[in-house]
């Protein structure tokens, strides 16, 4: 594979590294933004899934729009959207402005997810496709474990008490940070040619070959401008794309392979275990500083498991890497689950008179009173000491308070992780990149990733409402069960592409829908 393709691709797909580090940020950032603005579950559930609501309106006209303008333009528009998101998440003076701040961040990586695998799709051949795709994972996976280890460190030097970082400060240096790549990747995103394929829709022949020729030289562009020329010749004479199009009977079986990929990508709950990883780790009564280093732990591992799916994306192929890693997020779950379930919750005399915060004397009455129930426990905490001074002490007191089998949740997070990144994560993208013809890609692309994105806001908005009323086993066990069915359904729909230009694909699923 050539260096300048590699680098082309990268190039493109750090937008994937920004939507992993935004990410990634806000769970190490609610700990300290939620009690200063004394945020409700719901409020809480909104910030952290605020940008996922801007990203599926983003997600469903980007690819569109991409049509008329092209990727290059839209992507340099999408950096310029994370820049401005970084300056005003970190100055927000409000719980208002820090949501819509974070918007502004979900416009772009709305934007950028959609536009990244259908710009990187257009310019590779069939043999390299579905690992160029996955770079954008590997980004995203970076973007985590950039983001983890960043919150790790922000609060260990707060919590050292000797920096100038304090309490209320150190979440908008945690947002800030992001500026930095931000700028990166408008400066980067320059240096990186117009999608060749794009360029033939807009009749720009001669531009699009020199693009081809520059990237993959002469014999492999030729091959390659052979195959689009004839794919163009027989959609010479069709009409325009309308919304009404994806629902032909030619084109109704792959939108709903990508529908059903697409949906249970999101339903397993992978950004709520992403966006509130410290909070997950937390209810396991590990303590607030191992919940920040455990969230480190849980990137390192997205990194090394979006690497061995590069390895066997083209080896295996997509259908078998979907149903290995679906049937072990299903396992990962309910392993979870059974974790939380053995879990009881238990305040002695001597670990209340240990703590120092304001307030801490209320839960003399919780003294040696036994709960089996996460739910019941923490309503009596918050019925005694508020909400504000219950959510900037929880990880404290659930260390004291919580006997459980933490290594068996712990588990069963990282094993769903593992999965999640060799099969769900990359395999998505790369699948939707090649399963529509160039003529309704950026249209069926944009609607499945409306979707996918709806799904993902619900489920990171109800999220913290789901661990405060129906606990943290049930909450797992119906994550596990939906990736159960997940299971079940792509054994019977999902097709292999692996090792087919796009163009073969077109005609060999087209004629069998």
């Amino acid at each position: 594979m050539n260096k300048k393709l590699i680098s082309i691709a990268f190039v493109v797909s750090l937008g994937g590294f920004l939507f992993g580090f935004d990410a990634g940020i806000i769970s190490g950032v609610m700990s300290y933004a939620s009690p200063e603005f004394n945020l409700s579950d719901i409020q809480s559930g909104w910030v952290v899934s605020s940008p996922s609501w801007a990203a599926m309106i983003a997600m469903l006209f980007s690819g569109r729009l991409s049509d008329k303008i092209g990727r290059k333009k839209m992507l340099l528009f999408v950096a310029f959207l994370y820049a401005i998101s970084a300056v005003f998440s970190a100055l927000a003076w409000s719980y208002e402005i820090l949501y819509i701040a974070r918007m502004i961040g979900g416009l772009a990586f709305g934007a950028a997810l959609v536009l990244a695998p259908m710009y990187i799709a257009e310019i590779s051949t069939a043999e390299n496709r579905g690992k160029l795709v996955s770079l954008q994972q590997l980004n995203i996976v970076f973007g985590f474990f950039a983001a983890f280890l960043s919150n790790y460190f922000f609060n260990k030097y707060n919590t050292s008490g000797e920096t100038f970082l304090t309490d209320n400060n150190v979440w908008r240096w945690m947002l800030g940070v992001e500026l930095l790549p931000a700028l990166l990747y408008l400066v980067f995103l320059f240096f990186v040619p117009k999608s060749p394929r794009w360029l033939y829709l807009k009749e720009k022949i001669e531009e699009a070959k020199n693009v081809l020729h520059s990237i993959h030289g002469k014999i492999i562009a030729d091959l390659e401008i052979a195959s689009i020329e004839e794919n163009i010749k027989s959609e010479k004479n069709k009409t325009p794309v309308q919304l009404k199009d994806l629902l032909k009977p030619t084109l109704r079986f792959i939108l709903f392979v990508g529908l059903a990929v697409g949906i249970i990508q999101q339903i397993t709950g992978i950004n709520a275990v992403y966006f509130y990883a410290t909070s997950i780790f937390k209810q396991t009564g590990i303590g607030t500083d191992a919940a920040f280093s455990s969230g480190v732990l849980l990137s390192t591992i997205s990194v090394v498991f979006t690497f061995v799916a590069m390895y066997l994306i083209d080896r295996m192929g997509r259908r078998p890497l979907l149903l290995l890693g679906t049937a072990g997020v299903a396992i990962s779950l309910l392993l979870c689950a059974y974790g939380f379930k053995q879990a009881t919750y238990q305040l002695t005399q001597k670990k209340v008179s240990q703590f120092n915060f304001q307030g801490s004397q209320k839960l003399i009455s919780l003294v040696d009173k036994v709960y089996d129930s996460d739910i019941d426990f923490k309503d009596d905490l918050k019925s005694l000491l508020g909400n504000r001074i219950y959510s900037k002490n929880d990880g404290v007191i659930l260390e004291a308070a919580t006997t459980i089998k933490a290594n068996l949740v712990l588990m069963g997070i990282l094993g769903f992780i593992a999965c999640f990144a060799f099969s769900l994560g990359p395999v998505m993208w790369v699948l939707l990149s090649e399963l529509y013809p160039l003529k309704y890609r950026g249209l069926a692309i944009g609607v499945i990733a409306f979707v996918n994105s709806l799904i993902s806001s619900i489920v990171q908005l109800i999220f913290p409402w789901e661990l405060s009323n129906l606990g943290n086993a049930l909450t797992f066990f119906i994550f596990g069960i939906i990736a159960l069915i997940g299971f079940v359904i792509f054994i019977k729909i999902l097709p292999e592409t692996k090792g087919k230009s796009l163009e073969e694909l077109e005609n060999e699923l087209l004629k069998s829908s």
